[in-house]
C-alpha cells in the first residue's frame, strides 16, 4: 500500500469510528491532555507581568506542538501498513490520533439534546456548548446559541482538522488540534487571559482564515442567494466564525444573536428550526466529507 493510498485508509476508518462509536472516553482522548503544558505555565506566571506571561504562553502551546507533532512524526516515519502486528498496530495508532482531532458524531448529539421545550433542560444543555452565561437566556436566544455552535464548530471540529490533514497529513491535522484547543482554554480577554492566551488566539485565527471560508462556501450550496447575502453583511463582525453562522442562518432563514457581541438579523430560532439545523448540518457534512475523499484520492493518484 503506498503512502498515500494509506493516507486515504486512515482517513476513511478514522471517520468510520467516529461516525460508529463517537467521542472516546475521556480518559482515552488526546485533547484531554493537550493543553497540560499551558495549565502549568499559566498557574505559575499568574502574578508575573504581562510580557512574561505572554511569553509563557506561547511557548506552552510550542512545546505542546513539538510533543505531538514529533509523536505524529515518528508514527508516519513508517510509511508501509505490513501484515505483521507492528504494522497493524501502527495504522491503529494513526486513526485513533486521526480521530481525535475532529468530531462529527458528538457534535451532532450534543447540539440535539436542545431540541426541547423545556426550559431548564435547554439551560442545561446548550450549557455544555457554549461559554455564555445561559441562566437568564429566553428560549429564542438558546436555540439561537445552539445554532451558532453547531455552525461554528463544522469550521473548528471538521473542516479545520480535514483541511490540514489533506495538506499536511496527521502532524498538520494534530497541530491545528492543538492551536484549537489551546484557543478554547486560553484565548479569553479577560484579566487573567487577556495576555497568556494571545498567542493562541491570533495563532488559532490565521489557522481558521481558509478552514472558516471555505465551510462557509459549502453551507452557501444550498441557498447561496440567502448565504451569501449574510455573509457579504456580517462575515466581517468576526474574522472567521461569522461566515459559517451568518451562512447558515440564511439558509435556515433565522437570525442569530448573542447580546452585546453580535446580531444577524432574522426572528430568533424555534424548537424546530434546531431540527432544521441538524438535517442542515448532516448534509453540509457529508458534502465535506466526499469532498475531502475526493481530493485525498485525486492526491494520491497524481503522486501514486
Amino acid at each position: 500500500m503506498s503512502f498515500l493510498a494509506d493516507k486515504v485508509f486512515v482517513f476513511l476508518l478514522a471517520i468510520a469510528v467516529d461516525l460508529l462509536f463517537g467521542e472516546y472516553p475521556s480518559k482515552l482522548h488526546p485533547v484531554v491532555y493537550m493543553g497540560f503544558v499551558g495549565k502549568l505555565f499559566d498557574k505559575v506566571t499568574q502574578q508575573k507581568k504581562n510580557a512574561l506571561r505572554f511569553i509563557a504562553g506561547a511557548f506552552a502551546l510550542v512545546v505542546e506542538i513539538f510533543v505531538f507533532g514529533a509523536i505524529a512524526v515518528v508514527v508516519l516515519h513508517f510509511r508501509k501498513v505490513e501484515s505483521s502486528t507492528f504494522g497493524i498496530v501502527l495504522f491503529a495508532i494513526k486513526v485513533y490520533l486521526l480521530k481525535s482531532t475532529f468530531s462529527i458524531k458528538s457534535l451532532y448529539q450534543h447540539v440535539s439534546r436542545c431540541y426541547t421545550d423545556d426550559l431548564e433542560t435547554l439551560r442545561k444543555n446548550v450549557s455544555y456548548i457554549v461559554s455564555r452565561d445561559v441562566s437568564k437566556l429566553t428560549k429564542g436566544h438558546l436555540y439561537s446559541a445552539a445554532i451558532e455552535s453547531l455552525s461554528e464548530n463544522i469550521s473548528d471540529s471538521i473542516t479545520g482538522p480535514l483541511f490540514f490533514y489533506i495538506l499536511f497529513d496527521l502532524p498538520g491535522a494534530l497541530i491545528y488540534r492543538i492551536v484549537n484547543t489551546y484557543d478554547a482554554l486560553f484565548g479569553y480577554r479577560n484579566e487573567r487571559y487577556e495576555w497568556f492566551g494571545k498567542f493562541h488566539a491570533r495563532s488559532d485565527d490565521l489557522l481558521n482564515l481558509v478552514p472558516s471560508r471555505l465551510t462557509a462556501l459549502v453551507i452557501s450550496f444550498f441557498n447561496p442567494l440567502r448565504a451569501w447575502r449574510n455573509m457579504i453583511k456580517y462575515g466581517a463582525i468576526k474574522i472567521n466564525a461569522m461566515y459559517p453562522m451568518s451562512a447558515f442562518a440564511g439558509v435556515l432563514g433565522v437570525g442569530i444573536e448573542k447580546v452585546g457581541y453580535y446580531k444577524v438579523e432574522g426572528r430568533l430560532p424555534e424548537k424546530e428550526d434546531v431540527k432544521r439545523a441538524l438535517k442542515l448540518y448532516a448534509k453540509v457534512v457529508v458534502l465535506i466529507l466526499a469532498t475531502a475523499v475526493v481530493v485525498l484520492v485525486w492526491q494520491t493518484i497524481q503522486k501514486g
